[in-house]
């Protein structure tokens, strides 16, 4: 199932990406560090979005209490939630 998520606190402006049977891919930001953002997405792609959440949430960027990374961790919680309802 693909979703959009507006993340908070970070350059980013949008996150595309799917969750299919318990699998990132596609996802895609748009905004902020274009090389690092697009490696998180390769790095991700195909792996269980729980074990992504576990690896990427609580990351921060420089000062911010958040970072991209964060960011999708919350973004597939978000989605994991909506599919479990």
């Amino acid at each position: 199932m693909k979703y959009s998520y507006r993340p908070q606190g970070v350059c980013s402006r949008m996150i595309d990406f799917d969750v299919t049977d318990g699998k990132v891919s596609g996802v895609s930001f748009f905004g902020g560090c274009d090389g690092n953002l697009k490696a998180i997405g390769k790095l991700v792609e195909g792996h269980d979005a729980k074990e992504v959440i576990d690896i990427l949430k609580g990351n921060t960027c420089g000062y911010k209490s958040t970072s991209c990374a964060d960011q999708l961790a919350l973004a597939l919680e978000q989605a994991l939630a909506q599919q479990n309802q």
